[in-house]
């Protein structure tokens, strides 16, 4: 294996239909030569960023487990993210995440700068297009290197396995996967 994506899946449901697409996103990953490790947020309970300016030292001040998120980051050379829509937005814990390993980056050694990703949304019936949007000024904001697919990075379904149904979002899925492994091999 030629290098390694962390994966989060913002989703609450273990088995729901944001764990799978990054499951399938995954296989691809591994297929292409890319170690992968998926991380669930439904195990945690991530905290909002409290603005303290502690992180400075390459951690954050709050003691809920995400300073294991940032390690693993840290060792890797892809982040994906994923998450489910809920009232047009990512989920809340989603946000809390991203903004503090963010902070943290910033307020330190930029850990996330170059490194190759992006963001894939789920929905029953809208919001993708504002959500991914949303999450892709976290990837841009912080340096990151983001591929573009056959279409965005959107996937439709509300029960769980529905998602895997949708054609094509899961083909902009796959190739997305595919782009994020042939970009980490071009820049080793």
């Amino acid at each position: 294996m030629t290098g390694k994506v962390l994966l989060l899946s913002g989703s609450p449901r273990l088995e729901g239909n944001t764990a799978q697409i990054l499951g399938e996103c995954a296989e691809v990953l591994e297929r292409e030569g890319i170690a992968t490790e998926t991380v669930l947020l439904a195990e945690m309970h991530i905290q909002s960023c409290t603005a303290c300016g502690l992180c400075s030292g390459g951690e954050c001040a709050l003691d809920d487990g995400l300073n294991d998120i940032i390690a693993k980051i840290r060792e890797a050379d892809g982040f994906i993210v994923g998450t489910p829509v809920y009232f047009g937005t990512a989920r809340g814990d989603v946000l809390s995440a991203l903004q503090r390993i963010g902070m943290v980056s910033m307020a330190s050694d930029g850990f996330l700068s170059r490194k190759v990703g992006g963001p894939i949304v789920v929905a029953r019936r809208g919001g993708h297009t504002a959500t991914l949007q949303e999450l892709w000024m976290f990837f841009l904001i912080n340096d990151m290197i983001v591929p573009g697919s056959t279409y965005w990075n959107m996937v439709f379904g509300r029960t769980p396995g529905e998602a895997l149904d949708d054609e094509e979002g899961m083909q902009t899925v796959r190739r997305f996967a595919e782009n994020v492994a042939f970009l980490i091999r071009k820049l080793q």
